[in-house]
């Protein structure tokens, strides 16, 4: 049985749906079987940080629907054959989404779940995970979110806090660290993604992060493929 890990945040613009993409691309560089489920149906972004804008036909609401098999309805970036990606539908499913995450956990080592904005909505996709990346920005809205979300899902899947586009001159001059994240938030840190002009560069490319930058020694994709060998059990530092 494959393991889900939810990845969600308390408030838009945290670079929840780059990060649930750059994981699974750097999972499955690892030799895991991964796929990633887009659980927000009104953005529906995830296709696009994994260059598939054009290839996500059908989605996981025509599957629950009986319109194709799960099958049928996954696809992959040519570059990382080991990924596969459930699109989102263009309005929310009615049934549960565990109707879909359950069978995945069967073929895949992983399953990432990019949960949707808005509390009901995210807690509602993370239900069926294993795992919650909580991802948030360093600053004080990105905290205060962060630690609500951190506090619903108490009793529920194993959480940590993922910091992403982080700037370390912006924390000199708010004179803060990763460890005042971690107290505001309350939880621990699986990793952190440092500010990357790559991103948003891949993005517009219609390419995936890792795909564009082979590089493991520095920037955003660095971090990313070291936070998913902590993912994966290995003891890997955070910096």
């Amino acid at each position: 049985m494959g393991a889900v890990i939810a990845v969600l945040s308390g408030k838009g613009g945290t670079g929840k749906t780059t990060t649930a993409a750059a994981l699974a691309c750097a999972l499955s560089e690892l030799g895991r079987r991964v796929v990633c489920v887009d659980a927000d149906a009104e953005l529906r972004n995830l296709d696009l940080c994994l260059g598939l804008g054009d290839q996500a036909l059908m989605d996981y609401g025509d599957v629950l629907a009986g319109r194709c098999s799960l099958e049928k309805a996954l696809v992959g970036p040519a570059d990382f054959p080991a990924l596969k990606l459930l699109p989102a539908p263009q309005e929310p499913a009615e049934e549960s989404l565990e109707a879909v995450v359950m069978p995945l956990r069967e073929q895949f080592d992983y399953c990432l779940i990019d949960c949707p904005g808005g509390l009901r909505a995210a807690l509602a996709a993370a239900f069926p995970a294993d795992r919650a990346l909580v991802v948030a920005n360093a600053d004080a809205c990105s905290h205060r979110d962060g630690e609500r979300i951190a506090q619903l899902l108490r009793g529920g899947p194993e959480c940590f806090l993922l910091m992403n586009r982080v700037s370390p001159r912006l924390l000199r001059s708010e004179k803060m660290t990763l460890d005042d994240s971690m107290d505001r938030v309350g939880l621990r840190l699986i990793g952190y993604v440092p500010e990357d002009n790559r991103v948003p560069l891949a993005l517009a490319a219609g390419t995936p992060l890792l795909a564009a930058d082979k590089r493991t020694w520095r920037g955003a994709a660095a971090a990313f493929r070291r936070i998913a060998r902590r993912l994966d059990g290995q003891r890997v530092p955070i910096r």
